[in-house]
């Protein structure tokens, strides 16, 4: 006869806790913009998760033993998305925690949690009191030494330097923020690069506007350059013309005056030909008036001439045969 197998029962990790992601609008702002800055910072690493209030369960087959980090980093793990993260299935527990505390979580961060963390190995703490409700100054770090948490020492500007992520951690206008020493640069929370999104496609609109008034302008003065280009070939054709003319003009005032100087002559030669004519009238009329007297003149020696033939004959007569 076969013994029944009793199986243990399968236990069931829940995702949520019931509790609130933050306490505050400022908890959870300050949580949410350093999620995205260390995201972003990781971004091309596929061997490093980031995460923020999500369970995470460290004793294997116990529910209970359990808490919900407000940001932490894992290196060495495969970036990927998480229901819940299991430290019996990763293989190791987080790298890095920070706790955006206050008031009402005082003692769990720094007793509880804080034990919790130095178990799993977390090599770095970083406590942040946001309204500076109980922590003074409100950035706390801690970096793990033979187990035991040791206070970081900030740097010369009072940041606290992270040996996990390469950055550091420190507060720009009472906020938590991450700063990267090598670049010099704070790295940007989503407002700052929406804004920054914002601003470059505005400078992108005014370069375009930019661009296409000097285009409108290079254009316009390309035309403007060929209607000047224009009125030159005209006024010189103008010019050409003018002095054709002035040409045309001389050479007519020069015929006109050769015209005048051959009227001229020609009334010369028509006064010169009517004198003659005058003259040969004149003589041609004293010609007549001789041929006439010479006519006359003939007229009356033939008269005479006939008187005197007559008398003769007469005179024949009386003296007779």
């Amino acid at each position: 006869m076969k013994k029944a197998v009793i199986q243990a029962p399968e236990i069931h990790y829940p995702e949520s806790d019931g509790k609130p992601m933050a306490e505050t609008d400022l908890h959870r702002r300050v949580m949410v913009d350093l999620l995205h800055a260390l995201e972003e910072w990781f971004l091309k690493d596929d061997e490093v998760y980031v995460a923020g209030n999500l369970l995470l369960y460290y004793e294997e087959g116990n529910a209970k033993a359990s808490c919900a980090p407000d940001v932490f980093v894992v290196r060495s793990v495969p970036k990927r998305l998480r229901r819940i993260y299991q430290v019996w299935k990763e293989g190791k527990g987080p790298d890095l925690v920070i706790e955006v505390t206050s008031r009402s979580t005082k003692w769990e961060d720094l007793r509880k949690k804080k034990a919790i963390y130095a178990m799993l190995g977390v090599k770095e703490y970083f406590l942040f009191d946001p309204y500076e409700d109980y922590l003074s100054p409100a950035l706390q770090s801690y970096r793990l030494v033979a187990g035991k948490y040791v206070p970081m020492e900030p740097s010369s500007e009072g940041r606290m330097r992270s040996q996990v992520t390469g950055l550091e951690l420190g507060l720009r206008e009472g906020w938590l923020r991450l700063f990267d020493p090598v670049s010099r640069q704070w790295l940007l929370t989503p407002e700052e690069e929406a804004r920054g999104r914002r601003e470059e496609a505005q400078a992108r609109r005014k370069e375009a506007r930019a661009r296409r008034a000097a285009e409108a302008m290079a254009r316009e003065a390309a035309e403007a350059r060929e209607k000047e280009a224009g009125a030159r070939k005209a006024a010189e054709a103008m010019a050409r013309e003018a002095a054709e003319a002035r040409e045309k003009e001389a050479g007519g005032r020069k015929a006109a005056e050769a015209m005048a100087r051959e009227a001229a002559e020609a009334r010369e030669k028509e006064a010169e030909g009517r004198k003659a004519a005058e003259a040969m009238a004149r003589e041609a009329a004293e010609a007549r008036e001789k041929e006439a007297e010479g006519r006359k003149a003939a007229e009356a020696e033939a008269r005479r001439l006939g008187q005197e033939v007559e008398r003769l004959r007469g005179a024949t007569k009386k003296r007779g045969p």
